[in-house]
């Protein structure tokens, strides 16, 4: 509307905004919102999965549960979205930490269930991939899931080990990888022949 005035970020308003969107059933419809974009928030997830607003911790568990039920990612940006303003964010990683796991189910029928900090559950499977990402340098591997539309979780080193431990190997475009099943389908960690 032409006269508008535009409304300034907020943690207050978006607080409020996100608790009205968890009265209904089910999961914000954050997807389908479309509000005018009103700027970005000095607020910041770090790797380990820790929310900060203006430099400071959010250390009460329930408002990071709030806060990260309207978070969205359109592109590369990340923002807290309500269905009357939409706000950017800084994300260090990944929006999520999967700190544990549940796995079902054997071989080809395995389906792993990863729960995150802020108490999400996604089951793996072609609609929720594992990735694992190697650092060019180190070699050093960081695993991801998807738990919900373009957000990840950072799979945790204990669950990552215990991913390990329930590896295979499959062929994958006609070579050997290692890797493990959930949901249908195998999701490759690293080449056969690049185990020692």
């Amino acid at each position: 509307m032409s006269g508008q005035i535009p409304v300034k970020p907020d943690v207050n308003s978006l607080a409020t905004a996100a608790q009205s969107a968890a009265r209904g059933k089910g999961p914000a419809p954050v997807h389908l919102w479309n509000p005018p974009f009103c700027g970005d928030l000095d607020m910041r997830i770090a790797r380990d999965g820790t929310w900060y607003y203006l430099g400071t911790p959010i250390t009460r568990a329930p408002l990071v549960r709030l806060f990260s039920s309207i978070l969205r990612k359109d592109g590369d940006d990340y923002f807290l979205v309500t269905p009357v303003e939409k706000v950017g964010i800084t994300v260090d990683d990944a929006p999520f930490v999967a700190i544990d796991f549940n796995a079902s189910g054997a071989g080809t029928d395995q389906k792993l269930t990863f729960e995150t900090h802020v108490g999400d559950f996604a089951t793996a499977g072609p609609d929720n991939p594992i990735r694992v990402d190697c650092d060019p340098e180190t070699g050093e591997p960081a695993p991801y899931v998807t738990i919900r539309t373009n957000l990840v979780a950072l799979i945790d080193r204990k669950s990552f080990y215990r991913l390990i431990d329930l590896g295979t190997h499959a062929d994958v475009d006609g070579s050997s990888w290692f890797g493990v099943h959930s949901g249908g389908a195998f999701f490759p960690i690293t080449p056969s022949d690049e185990l020692v």
